[in-house]
């Protein structure tokens, strides 16, 4: 049909929507050659063939495929703000949600507190070991032996299955009972700093039985409130309390005759926390602990000793007496230590200012020579641990592993709180260790098999588990070979 030149949208379309091409070879043999005159001068723009050839003659653009969003011509191609933060945070979520990153953080915090706790143990004691003619490096060789033993006892632990150690309670709990009854007896007990619970092994060993009997009560509670959580008979008042809590207060009743409030005080705190993680109701945990309040004031208001170190919370002078000397030269300790410290081997406090340095008061001595990037660092290491402690404990389905993971985390918090709280100032000096970081092998040596047992229990989640066996170097390099493709004979 011929072209009607009277219709005025044909003269609008101009001469290429009517079929007309410029004189170029990429349009050699197509319908339309013909062209007027003003038409062929026209310039060439770069893509017009392909339109042409594939648009048709109105030179739109093709539809888009199916299944395909249309490509966005307008607009900047740059990720929405604040994405890489997205990204980021997201990432950092997946990797901490992974199986194994409770068993990561419990092996590397508690191997981190130990090393640095080394490290303070020889800079803290060196002016303490000269003051009594000993080797600058008395202290921290006892403590190094200790740590060494403390890591077989950890690596036994974490090996260990919980039937065994389950079936251990009860030895254990039975020869805490024994040693601590030994303390009392005169001639075999020794008296440190006014607290009758050591036991004199003979040259420069000493033990504490003291603190293998928080080890102890939390093995047996562990394994005493499964047992009845399976019977299910936790929901008896009767059963939740007998005989968890009379066996408990036998434990503190032979801690508080050699008067060691401290240890008593952790004690009660595992107490309340496999109380707590048995679900005992509210009523029944205020009423145990409205009693053992009432027994911890008459305990304190009957001796003049622990009525001071109560009156030195907060203290900012020695008092009259100087009851008050170790509180203040702790925050002395602490606050001339700076943002990042004097340096290692620089504390001033540790010329026989401060007493304990290397045991109750380390804390400060790290803070005096670390500074407060030195401190914080230490706040977050046990931050880490007891968070994957309680990771651990709440991720289980066995309730003996949920009440000892429990209870070993309520101790090891517990008691770094108390003793960073007393060095603060904001608590009384309860004559506590700082865990896996003061001076003293009985106090290391439970601790490390604590340790132990929430890595053991930490692998046994079935996520950790698999993940494990996929670490292992047969399974990872059977895997791989499944995942490579067998290539062709001449295909390099």
């Amino acid at each position: 049909m011929p072209a009607d030149d009277t219709n005025p949208a044909h003269h609008r379309a101009g001469p290429r929507a009517r079929g007309c091409f410029p004189a170029s070879p990429a349009f050699a043999g197509l319908p339309g050659g013909t062209c007027p005159a003003g038409a062929a001068a026209a310039p060439e723009r770069p893509g017009l063939a392909l339109r042409g050839r594939t648009g048709g003659a109105t030179g739109r653009r093709p539809p888009a495929a199916a299944g395909r969003a249309p490509r966005r011509t307008t607009g900047s191609s740059r990720p929405p703000r604040g994405s890489g933060l997205r990204r980021l945070y997201e990432r950092a979520r997946r990797t901490w949600d992974r199986p194994l990153t409770a068993y990561y953080l419990i092996l590397g915090s508690s191997l981190l507190i130990t090393v640095l706790g080394l490290v303070m143990v020889y800079s803290a004691s060196m002016i303490k070991a000269l003051e009594l003619n000993l080797s600058a490096s008395y202290f921290f060789r006892k403590q190094f032996v200790a740590a060494v033993i403390g890591t077989g006892l950890l690596l036994l632990a974490s090996r260990m299955p919980s039937k065994l150690h389950r079936a251990l309670s009860y030895p254990l709990l039975a020869v805490s009972v024994c040693l601590m009854a030994l303390v009392q007896v005169p001639g075999i007990g020794r008296s440190v700093n006014g607290n009758q619970n050591w036991l004199y092994l003979g040259g420069p060993f000493q033990l504490q039985p003291s603190e293998f009997a928080k080890l102890a009560l939390i093995l047996w509670g562990a394994d005493l409130l499964a047992r009845k959580h399976d019977k299910r008979l936790l929901a008896q008042w009767k059963h939740m309390l007998v005989p968890l809590v009379p066996v408990a207060f036998m434990l503190l009743g032979l801690i508080m005759l050699g008067g060691d409030m401290g240890t008593a005080i952790i004690l009660t705190a595992i107490l309340f926390g496999l109380l707590w993680l048995a679900g005992a109701p509210t009523r029944l945990f205020a009423g145990v602990l409205g009693i053992a309040t009432l027994v911890g004031f008459m305990l304190i208001s009957t001796s003049e000793n622990r009525m001071s170190r109560l009156s030195c919370i907060g203290a900012i002078d020695l008092g009259p007496k100087g009851e008050c000397w170790q509180a203040v030269h702790g925050i002395y300790a602490l606050a001339s230590g700076g943002w990042f410290g004097s340096g290692l081997g620089a504390s001033v406090e540790k010329w026989g200012q401060l007493p304990e340095p290397h045991t109750d008061f380390i804390f400060a001595i790290a803070g005096e020579e670390l500074g407060l990037a030195g401190t914080l660092s230490v706040l977050a290491l046990f931050a880490a641990l007891g968070y994957a402690g309680i990771r651990v404990a709440g991720r289980t389905e066995d309730p003996f592993v949920r009440y000892a993971a429990g209870g070993v985390t309520t101790w090891i918090t517990a008691q770094a709180v108390v003793n960073i709280g007393a060095v603060l100032g904001l608590l009384p000096i309860a004559g506590v260790p700082l865990p896996l970081f003061s001076y003293g092998g009985s106090a290391l040596l439970p601790s490390m098999f604590a340790i132990g047992l929430l890595i053991a229990f930490a692998r046994e989640d079935p996520a950790a588990k698999a993940a494990l066996a996929m670490r292992k170097p047969g399974v990872r390099w059977k895997t791989m070979r499944r995942r490579v493709k067998k290539r062709p004979s001449g295909e390099r």
